[in-house]
């Protein structure tokens, strides 16, 4: 059954399941698995996949709240609705700040996505912010809210730049001392420059094992 609804509004639901592996004290490996399902396409209710994402992130320390990571990403999608598979590059530095129970986040992207006949640039910032709601530091068992907003702008040859902004809210559960549980929602506005900028809402759930 198909209801139909606003035209530019796109919805999915994207579990995840991330692995974090610590080397050394100062280099860890993040190696993760996303399936992204559609919920609401082009404003009709439908429940499809339309991707998968294998994803690996080597990451450096370089100060005890500074870090610098490599990325490496596959996205499979031509077995879902035969347009292209992807190649993803991704460099990225890192900042954290902890002045009170809060945590700050700064991070810096730059990614190369790679298909068959273009490669598009994208260069990205986001500010996040966690915490826990009880106490001032996270127990086991206990909750936590993150929050971010992050800004992207999209170049390719041949292309207008594109603009998009990203709002996320998650709420997690430290179950234990290696597994967080995590659930929430994000909206993205993608090209919002134009008149009518693509609505795009997201239902993320997570795990998280770290070692």
């Amino acid at each position: 059954m198909i209801f139909h609804g606003q035209e530019n509004l796109t919805a999915y639901w994207q579990p995840q399941m991330a692995l974090n592996y610590r080397v050394s004290n100062n280099y860890s490996h993040n190696f993760s698995l996303a399936h992204r399902s559609y919920v609401i396409e082009d404003g009709d209710f439908r429940f499809k996949g339309r991707q998968i994402d294998l994803v690996h992130f080597s990451k450096f320390n370089v100060q005890d709240n500074q870090s610098v990571s490599l990325g490496v990403q596959y996205r499979f999608r031509n077995i879902f609705d035969g347009k292209q598979d992807e190649l993803r590059l991704t460099q990225q530095y890192n900042i954290t700040s902890s002045p009170l129970v809060v945590r700050f986040g700064h991070r810096l992207r730059t990614e190369q996505r790679i298909l068959k006949n273009l490669t598009i640039h994208r260069f990205r910032y986001r500010f996040a912010s966690d915490f826990p709601l009880k106490g001032e530091k996270l127990d086991i068992g206990e909750p936590f809210l993150i929050a971010s907003m992050e800004q992207l702008l999209s170049v390719s040859k041949g292309s207008s730049p594109q603009y998009d902004v990203r709002l996320t809210g998650q709420m997690g559960w430290k179950m234990d001392r290696k597994l967080k549980l995590l659930v929430g929602i994000e909206y993205r506005m993608e090209d919002y420059t134009f008149a009518t900028p693509q609505n795009i809402l997201f239902l993320l759930t997570s795990a998280q094992l770290s070692f």
